[in-house]
């Protein structure tokens, strides 16, 4: 049932496919602009419409930043709040629950996310040297 997509939304998508990695609109637009002469405006509507249409996931970072990537697998996170990294996660414990919800809302779920905040070790090494300083 999907539309047809412009020409803007493929060269975005098999940029994200190409990456296999998350990415700022604003990062889309450095890779594309030169070879494709589009614009952050337009950046941005493709990305709200392959996310309607169920092919682009967004991840927005503690610091506010949105990363769109490609729905290749659901991806899960330990994101450090204080210097930002992000540990990729191989478990999920709610592929069972997305299921359920599917079965008793009648909803098409595309994706889902599961991201835990905190500090990384590093972080809580330096944050208790500061607190015995």
């Amino acid at each position: 049932m999907r539309t047809e997509r412009t020409r803007s939304q493929e060269r975005i998508l098999k940029l994200l496919k190409t990456l296999n990695r998350g990415i700022s609109a604003q990062d889309i637009y450095i890779e594309l602009r030169t070879s494709q002469n589009i614009g952050l405006a337009t950046i941005y509507r493709a990305l709200e419409a392959l996310k309607l249409e169920g092919v682009v996931q967004v991840r927005t970072l503690a610091s506010g930043e949105s990363l769109y990537s490609s729905i290749q697998q659901d991806k899960h996170h330990l994101t450090c709040l204080q210097c930002g990294q992000s540990i990729l996660i191989d478990e999920c414990p709610v592929h069972e629950l997305e299921t359920q919800l599917h079965n008793a809302h009648e909803f098409k779920i595309f994706y889902h996310t599961l991201e835990f905040f905190g500090l990384c070790h590093q972080c809580q090494l330096i944050q208790t040297d500061h607190k015995g300083a």
